[in-house]
Formats: C-alpha cells, sequence, structure tokens
C-alpha cells in the first residue's frame, strides 16, 4: 500500500470487519519464556522453562513463547524441548529479519505440534535510521523477503513492527499489508516502549482495521510494555478496538517496566463482560499456581498489593470493609479467592492428617506428585505441622514447589543447628550430603546467615558471588513459614535459588544450595570437571 492511496480514517469510526461470533474469541500469547525472561536476573534453565511451559499449556494457553533460538544454545535447546513437547498450545520462536536468524527459529520449532515463526523488524523513524540505519525502501524489502522466507518454513507467521506505535501511519499501512500478502497470518502492532495511552493505542487499532484493505486476512496483535504503567489498558483498549490476540506474561514480567501482566488481562475481560463481551481459553483457576511458579523460578518476588495475584489482593483491614464483606463478599470484592485458584479449604491441613488427606489436598491444588517426592513431601509436612498450628494452602504449595526443585541435586541439605545473638560470635553447625557422602562443618560469620552460608562454602568450595538474599513470608503470623530467594553469580552468568522453612536460616540454607546445584548443573553442561567439591 502506498501513502497516496491510503484514505484518512473517518474520525470516530470503528471497524466492521470482526463482528463474527469467533472474532469474540482473544488470543491469549504468551511470552514469559521470552519477553519476561529478558529482565535482568530472571534467567531461567531448560528443566524451569518445561516446567512453566507445561503450565501453561495445561492452563489453556493458546500461544507460548518459548524463547529466542538464535540468541543462544541455551534458548535454541529450551525451544526445541517445548516444542517436542507441548501438544495443545502454539509454539512459537522469535527472529529477527535475517534469513539465518529464521532458519535458526524453524529448526527450533518445527517439531511443535503447532509451530510458529515470529519475526519482527522496526518501522519507527528513530529506530529505522538510528537502530537499523536502513531506509523505509530497504525495511520495507527486509518485510517481503523475511515474511517469505518464513512462511515458506512455517505454515503459521507472526510479523510485528517494532516501536509500531511510534511509527508514521502511512508507512505502518504500507508494511502490515505487505506482510500480509508476504503470508503473516497475525500482525502484531506493539507499544514496544510503553508510550501509548489508551485511548491513543485504540485509534492507532481503528486506523489499521480501516485503511489496510486485506487485514481482514490475519488476526491483530498487541504486545504492550509498561513504562507508564498502562500496558493492560492499552491491551484492553486494543481488543475493544479489534485486536484479537494479546501478547502478555505472567506477573507483568518483561524488559525494563515489564509487559501487560496475563492475569489481570484475564481477569478483566472476565469480570468486565458488559463492557467487554470477549472470552480466552485460559483456565483463570490456575493464575495463582502460575505466578507463584514464575515468581519462585525468576526471584521476583509479587509484590504484596498486585493486582489479581498479590498477597493483599483479597485481604481486607479496614474495619468498614470487613463489616461489608461478612455481610455479603460482593461489597468489596469483584470476583471470587476461588477464580484465580485460591481456593477455600474443605479439608484442614494439620499433625493429625493422614497420608491419604495430604495427597487429595495436593490434587486439589493441582499437584502430581511420585511416590518417592511424595514420601518426603509428606515427612516434611507433618514436620511443619507440628510446628505450626494451621497449615494454609500457601505453606503445602511452597512446601511442594520446594521438594520439586531440589528432588535431583548433588547436594542435599540435612540439618542446621545455629548459635546467634547480639553477643556473638554467631555460629553454623550445617550436615550435608554431597553425592550421597555425609559432610559437616562448624564455622563462624557475621550474623547467623553469614555463618550457615559460610559452613556452606567450607564444605562445597566455590568462587560464586552473592548478588541477592531475599526473604518473604509465606501466610501470616510469627510461625509462618519463610520463602528465602538467593541468586549466585559465576562467570557473567547468574542463577536462583528457592528455599521454604518456618525456620528463616533453614529456608536460607535451601535456598543456597539450590542455587549452588544449578551452578553446579551449569558447569556440566560447559565444562564437566570445572566444579568440583
Amino acid at each position: 500500500m502506498s501513502a497516496n492511496k491510503t484514505s484518512a480514517a473517518k474520525p470516530g469510526a470503528t471497524q466492521s470487519k470482526t463482528t463474527s461470533p469467533a472474532s469474540q474469541r482473544v488470543v491469549i500469547f504468551d511470552t514469559t519464556l521470552r519477553d519476561g525472561e529478558q529482565s535482568p536476573g530472571a534467567s531461567m534453565n531448560l528443566e524451569e522453562k518445561i516446567k512453566i511451559a507445561l503450565l501453561l499449556e495445561e492452563m489453556g494457553v493458546d500461544v507460548i513463547e518459548a524463547g529466542f533460538p538464535i540468541a543462544s544454545n541455551g534458548d535454541f535447546e529450551a525451544v526445541r524441548e517445548i516444542a517436542k513437547l507441548v501438544k495443545n498450545s502454539t509454539v512459537c520462536g522469535l527472529s529477527r529479519a535475517g534469513r539465518g536468524d529464521i532458519d535458526r527459529c524453524w529448526e527450533a520449532v518445527q517439531y511443535a505440534a503447532r509451530p510458529r515463526i515470529h519475526t519482527f523488524i522496526s518501522t519507527s523513524p528513530l529506530h529505522m535510521k538510528f537502530k537499523l540505519q536502513m531506509s523505509p525502501d530497504q525495511v520495507h524489502q527486509a518485510i517481503i523477503d523475511s515474511v517469505t522466507h518464513a512462511r515458506n518454513l512455517s505454515p503459521d507467521v507472526e510479523w510485528s513492527c517494532e516501536d509500531g506505535s511510534r511509527t508514521e501511519h502511512d508507512f505502518l499501512c504500507r508494511t502490515i499489508e505487505t506482510a500480509i500478502k508476504a503470508g503473516a497470518g497475525t500482525i502484531n502492532i506493539p507499544d514496544t516502549v510503553g508510550y501509548a495511552i489508551p485511548e491513543e493505542f485504540a485509534a492507532l487499532i481503528r486506523m489499521v482495521f480501516n485503511r489496510v484493505p486485506n487485514i481482514d486476512k490475519a488476526i491483530v496483535s498487541v504486545h504492550c510494555h509498561n513504562d507508564l504503567g498502562l500496558a493492560v489498558a492499552n491491551s484492553l483498549a486494543a481488543v475493544g478496538a479489534g485486536a484479537r490476540q494479546v501478547e502478555c506474561t505472567i506477573n507483568g514480567l518483561g524488559e525494563r517496566a515489564g509487559n501487560a501482566a496475563m492475569e489481570e488481562v484475564i481477569m478483566a475481560l472476565k469480570t468486565r463482560q458488559d463492557l467487554m463481551p470477549f472470552a480466552t481459553g485460559v483456565k483463570s483457576e490456575y493464575i495463582t499456581r502460575a505466578s507463584r511458579l514464575v515468581s519462585a523460578i525468576t526471584g521476583f518476588v509479587v509484590q504484596p498489593n498486585k493486582a489479581i495475584v498479590g498477597a493483599n489482593a483479597f485481604a481486607h483491614e479496614s474495619g468498614i470493609h470487613q463489616d461489608g464483606m461478612l455481610k455479603h463478599a460482593g461489597t468489596y470484592e469483584i470476583m471470587t479467592p476461588e477464580s484465580v485458584g485460591l481456593g477455600k479449604s474443605t479439608l484442614v491441613m494439620g499433625k493429625h492428617s493422614g497420608r491419604h488427606a495430604f495427597k487429595m489436598k495436593l490434587q486439589e491444588l493441582g499437584f502430581e506428585v511420585g511416590d518417592n517426592a511424595m514420601n518426603e513431601a509428606f515427612r516434611r509436612f507433618k514436620d511443619l505441622a507440628d510446628r505450626k498450628k494451621e497449615v494454609y494452602d500457601e505453606d503445602l504449595v511452597a512446601l511442594i514447589d520446594d521438594e520439586i526443585q531440589h528432588g535431583q541435586e548433588r547436594i542435599k541439605f540435612v540439618s542446621l543447628q545455629v548459635i546467634a545473638g547480639s553477643r556473638g560470635p554467631q555460629t553454623a553447625t550445617l550436615e550435608l550430603e554431597l553425592d550421597g557422602k555425609p559432610l559437616i562443618a562448624t564455622t563462624t560469620g557475621n550474623g547467623p546467615v553469614d555463618a550457615t552460608f559460610n559452613a556452606i562454602k567450607a564444605m562445597v568450595p566455590h568462587e560464586a558471588k552473592l548478588l541477592l538474599y531475599q526473604v518473604s513470608a509465606i501466610t501470616q503470623g510469627t510461625d509462618a513459614q519463610a520463602e528465602v530467594t538467593v541468586r549466585l553469580e559465576e562467570d557473567g552468568k547468574s542463577v536462583n535459588g528457592q528455599g521454604a522453612d518456618p525456620d528463616t536460616l533453614v529456608a536460607s540454607a535451601r535456598a543456597y544450595i539450590h542455587a549452588l546445584n544449578k551452578l553446579f548443573t551449569k558447569r556440566a553442561k560447559t565444562a564437566p570437571a570445572a566444579m568440583s567439591a
């Protein structure tokens, strides 16, 4: 489409190309494993990516963007393995406009039951001049070449105009029409730098529907960043204007200020059917579980007042609010806790609970645990129940996540005894198993945590640097379980470790050991003899 052939959009005009019943379905495209992982410190290993991908599939997510295959061998391997394992969701890989990128992407996603190549190039004047150093005509030709090549490989191609919200309208329409002609079935219009506001972004989407003659041959998608805190609002405004795919991440994870949060998009559409009569295939009851899994793996703690999944999202402290809630929950809750997976307990778990009740509770929470893991998890549950008055669902989720993460590791926690206080010295006596062999060390430190970590270093010498030590309470009360995140860095690569226990020091030791085990795994893949204890 050339600039002199486009017609101006009519003020206030609405498109009429998405009026069929099927068009009321909004495709959910999750990019937690690609854009989310680009958050500094949020890198994930293969096993962690697979775990998240399988949960996303179980949730009913339509498209899983599993990574950027050309970025690294690790990213390629992750996309390829996820493509082999996921059967119901589309598995997508990202690529730039070059043939090498596209070929590498196809190498990874070709194993999927539903593969997709997602290729992109910048179209804004700023990006074309300074980032690409290409003329508009060169970019236009690159779109023809890249989308055509991708479509020759994959039956499903998505094309994105990077920095679309700051692209000149004539050129935007021209490139979109060209991409569709070349074979793109999905056109993604990103607000790459989070610059747009909802009214403006909706008008942009309407303009595209009005001016691109073949737009009805593609699904219009949006990918909004949160630099101004408007990613979800912009995404919903775009849906109202005709977009039928939303690209988002669990917990809003992503570069800079993050992306549109999937849980907020899903629950906004589900709650406000009066104004947004759109459906998704996502089972909202999985939201809390997915949020906790991504938080535990990345070490990015969800802020307490975060919408939908924050610890305070369904908490009421104000006397007026509590009074209203007691009379009718709808006075202060616009959705139920159960709708996002915070189900009310039908089985009260405690020290008298048996193995069968424990197994049933885990199934209710969405966990299927093997016999060996079940035995150890049940033992830890009994220990926990002896130390806590009430065992909450959140405690069980943390315990099981911890058990799953720590199941197959070279270093295993056995016991910890700490002497602490204001007089000092603080002393830790720690017992571990390394490859099945018992080790024990007693060390001092500048505080009990430092003493504990020194004990680990004494038994498992290493040069990794501690980048992050973070503690959060899983539930309320002085007997609450602590969840600790530790980030270690070695040779420019960082890993996160998590541990949960009512004793913060034990949780700290578990988290450090978990991170150290990840370093063992990374070293074994790159240089098998590099790390020894």
